[in-house]
């Protein structure tokens, strides 16, 4: 049974449409894995081991012989060009319609991954917030992710037989992404509030895609939503004060905000599913890129 198993994985075809730093890393992955792995992006830049197919998810009409990839599996996790309402609605709610419209007729896709937000959660609440939390959203950003996720229960856009996930991520970091390092470099610019976060670490992130695509081909079950995150929701200023003392900066005279808004978010279903996490925490993964940065 298990030889059938890898088989399938090994000959499994899989289209993911947005090859930024997210997308990149999910792809090598799965091509380390052997699995055939065409990559969807705007401009011709090569992949290694991968198939491109250049197209503009807002353009329907670079989208048409989408369905010639004849994909397994499905991965969406394009990024908004500005943050705007119009970008993310553009990229979000018409780029992922047009995508699944584009595969609307394929006789291969079994499974469709989307990348979406924990922006989808606008309320700040003390409760700690998991997927069966009702998600309101507060700006823009949230309303469109969750006007892109129920593109998903539309019959007319996915076929009854395809399963779908909608995976929400909350703040990913990890290498070339030094915000907060950069910020806990310079306290005399940090913010005069202090709020809940919750982050996950982009390899985390990548290894979690992979680690449930192996699920559904292995005719495992994927649940219909995830929180990614870690399992640390911590204060702002926590993150920023251990960073600094890492970087020698003196902060005993730093005067620490009381913590007010935003959420906590639990990844108990994530960590149920039988994931590891690489970086369970803040201290873990940033202590990550200060070890790479000193290379």
């Amino acid at each position: 049974m298990r030889s059938h198993s890898n088989k399938r994985i090994m000959q499994a075809n899989i289209l993911i449409v947005g090859c930024g730093d997210l997308g990149r890393e999910v792809a090598r992955l799965l091509v380390n894995d052997g699995m055939h792995v065409t990559g969807v992006r705007r401009s011709n830049q090569t992949l290694q081991g991968c198939q491109i197919f250049q197209a503009d998810v807002t353009k329907p009409e670079t989208l048409n012989k989408l369905a010639e990839t004849n994909p397994d599996i499905l991965i969406y996790c394009v990024a908004a060009d500005t943050y705007t309402d119009d970008s993310y609605r553009s990229h979000y709610v018409d780029g992922l319609s047009n995508t699944l419209q584009a595969l609307k007729f394929s006789s291969t896709l079994r499974h469709v991954f989307f990348v979406s937000s924990t922006g989808v959660y606008g309320q700040e609440i003390e409760d700690v917030l998991d997927e069966t939390v009702l998600a309101i959203p507060k700006g823009f950003n949230g309303e469109r992710m969750l006007q892109a996720e129920a593109s998903l229960n539309d019959p007319s856009l996915v076929p009854a037989q395809v399963n779908t996930t909608i995976l929400r991520f909350s703040g990913i970091y990890g290498l070339g992404r030094t915000r907060m390092l950069k910020l806990a470099a310079e306290p005399e610019n940090w913010p005069a509030s202090n709020a809940w976060t919750n982050r996950i670490h982009r390899d985390d992130g990548a290894a979690f895609i992979r680690f449930l695509i192996h699920r559904a081909l292995s005719a495992q079950a994927v649940d219909e939503i995830y929180l990614v995150t870690d399992s640390l929701p911590v204060a702002q200023y926590d993150v920023l004060l251990w960073i600094a003392s890492k970087l020698g900066k003196d902060v005993s005279a730093i005067k620490v905000p009381a913590v007010l808004g935003n959420k906590r978010l639990s990844n108990q279903r994530m960590l149920s599913s039988g994931y590891k996490l690489i970086y369970p925490d803040y201290q873990a993964g940033y202590q990550s890129l200060l070890d790479a940065s000193r290379l």
